[in-house]
C-alpha cells in the first residue's frame, strides 16, 4: 500500500524499495539499516566479513577433514592428526589469497584462481545478504576480513613478508567482493553513481577507451574459455586414461575433481596466453604455443591431459593471434558508437587507452595465474604476464584502429584540410 497523501493527478512511481510516495532520504535510511537491529554499522560490517571468511575457510577445511576421516584407517596415515587436515584447508585458503605455502620444503606460489573466486563470492554473498551500505560498514568489513587473514597466516607460521602478502591479497579479495555485494543491497547507489566523482575528472575519450579495454579483456577470456572446452573435448581420451591410471576411490576422486576445478580458471588464462602467441609452460623446458609445442613429462593430473599436443600445430593454430585483431575490431565498434570526439586526435588516443588498459589487465591476470607448482621442473608454470599483455595490446590496437580511424568525421575533415593546404602549395 502506498502512503496517504494529497492527490497530484500523477500515478505513483515505484522505486527500488517497492514503496511509493516516500521521501528519498526516508527510503534510503530504511534500507541502509543493519541486519542486526540496533547494531552499529561498523559492527554489522565486521560480522558480515567474519561470516564470509568462515564460509570460505569451512568450504576448504571441511572437505580436508572429511578426506582425513575417510582415510584414517590407512596405515600410512599413522601419526597424522585431524589438525593436520585443518592446516591443509587453511593453507589452501591462504594460497587462494596469493600467499605462498611450503609443501615438503618446496614453496608453492601458483595461485588457484578458483579458490580466489570462491573467496570473492563468499564476500559478495555475505555482503549482499546482511551487509550495511555505509562507508563505515564497508571499512569495518574489509578491516575485519583483513584481520582474519593475517591471523590465519600467523597461525601457519608465516613470517613478516608472508603476512604482508596475505594482507594485500585479503585486501583485494575483500575490497572487491564486499564492495560488489554492498552495491547490490536495496537502496545502495549504483557503481556508476559511486564512481562518478572520480570518472568525471577523466577525459571522456579516456573513459571510453578504458571501458573498451575492459570489454576487450572480457571477450578474450570468453574466447579462451571456449578454447579450453575444445581442448578438453579433443583430449578426453587422454584425460580418461589418466583417471583410470590413478585408480582413485570415491573420496580421492572428489578431492581430485575439486582440485582441478580450483585450477580451471588458471587454464583459461593460459589459453588466453596461447591465443596471444607467446604461449605458456607447464614445467621448465616445456612450451605450449600456436607455433610450437614442446612437452616434458607432466604430473599425472587429468586436466593436463587436455593440453594441446604437437599434432595440433598447423596453419589454423598459427593464425590464432588473429583473434586479438578480431576482438580489437569489436572493441573499435564500441568506441565508434560511444566516442564523442572533440579533437582530431581523440580517436587515435582512445584506441591507445583501449590497448594499454586491455594489455595491463591481461598482464595482471597472466601474472596471477602463474607461479611455482612444485619442486624441480614444476617451479615454472604459466606465462610471462607482460609479454602476453604487450602482444594483446598490439593486437587490439591494430583491430580498433581499423574501425575507429576511418569512421571518425573529425579526422577525415582534418585530413581533407591538410590535403587542400598541400595542394595549394
Amino acid at each position: 500500500m502506498s502512503a496517504a497523501g494529497p492527490p497530484t493527478g500523477r500515478p505513483p512511481v515505484l522505486t527500488r524499495t517497492g514503496r511509493t510516495g516516500a521521501p528519498a532520504d526516508r527510503r534510503r535510511s530504511a534500507f541502509f539499516t543493519s541486519a542486526l537491529d540496533g547494531a552499529p554499522h561498523w559492527a554489522t560490517g565486521a560480522l558480515c566479513a567474519l561470516q564470509a571468511a568462515v564460509l570460505s575457510l569451512a568450504a576448504l577445511t571441511l572437505p580436508a577433514v572429511a578426506a582425513f576421516v575417510a582415510t584414517s584407517a590407512d596405515p600410512s596415515n599413522d601419526g597424522v592428526g585431524w589438525t593436520q587436515a585443518v592446516r591443509v584447508g587453511g593453507a589452501l585458503w591462504l594460497l587462494g589469497h596469493g600467499t605462498p605455502v611450503v609443501v615438503a620444503g618446496t614453496p608453492v606460489t601458483l595461485v588457484p584462481l578458483g579458490l580466489t573466486a570462491l573467496a570473492v563470492f563468499t564476500c559478495y554473498a555475505s555482503a549482499r545478504r546482511s551487509g550495511v551500505a555505509r562507508w563505515s560498514g564497508y571499512a569495518a568489513a574489509v578491516g575485519a576480513y583483513l584481520l582474519v587473514a593475517v591471523v590465519v597466516a600467523a597461525l601457519h607460521g608465516g613470517g613478516a613478508g608472508t603476512v604482508l602478502r596475505t594482507a594485500v591479497g585479503a585486501l583485494l579479495v575483500a575490497g572487491a567482493g564486499l564492495g560488489a555485494g554492498l552495491l547490490r543491497r536495496p537502496g545502495a547507489p549504483s557503481g556508476r553513481e559511486l564512481t562518478r566523482p572520480a570518472w568525471s575528472r577523466v577525459a571522456p575519450f579516456a573513459r571510453v577507451g578504458a571501458a573498451a579495454g575492459l570489454l576487450a579483456t572480457a571477450l578474450l577470456l570468453a574466447v579462451a574459455a571456449l578454447l579450453v572446452a575444445v581442448w578438453v573435448l579433443a583430449g578426453r581420451a587422454t584425460v580418461a586414461d589418466v583417471v583410470r591410471g590413478l585408480s582413485l576411490d570415491v573420496v580421492g576422486g572428489v578431492v581430485l575433481a575439486v582440485a582441478e576445478l580450483a585450477f580451471l580458471p588458471n587454464l583459461v588464462v593460459w589459453a588466453l596466453a596461447w591465443l596471444a602467441g607467446p604461449g605458456f609452460a607447464v614445467g621448465l623446458g616445456s612450451r605450449f604455443a600456436p607455433a610450437e609445442v614442446t612437452t616434458t613429462p607432466l604430473p599425472a593430473v587429468p586436466l593436463l591431459g587436455a593440453l594441446p599436443s604437437a599434432d595440433a600445430v598447423g596453419p589454423t593454430s598459427v593464425a590464432a593471434p588473429v583473434v586479438l585483431v578480431l576482438v580489437g575490431l569489436v572493441a573499435g565498434v564500441y568506441v565508434h558508437r560511444r566516442l564523442r570526439a572533440e579533437r582530431a586526435w581523440h580517436a587515435a588516443a582512445t584506441c591507445g587507452v583501449l590497448a594499454v588498459s586491455a594489455g595491463a589487465l591481461v598482464a595482471l591476470l597472466v601474472s596471477a595465474a602463474s607461479g611455482a607448482a612444485g619442486p624441480g621442473r614444476m617451479a615454472s608454470v604459466g606465462a610471462h604476464g607482460w609479454a602476453v599483455g604487450g602482444t594483446v595490446a598490439l593486437g587490439v590496437l591494430l583491430g580498433s584502429l581499423l574501425v575507429v580511424l576511418p569512421g571518425d568525421a573529425l579526422l577525415r575533415a582534418e585530413l581533407r584540410r591538410v590535403l587542400r593546404v598541400r595542394s595549394r602549395d
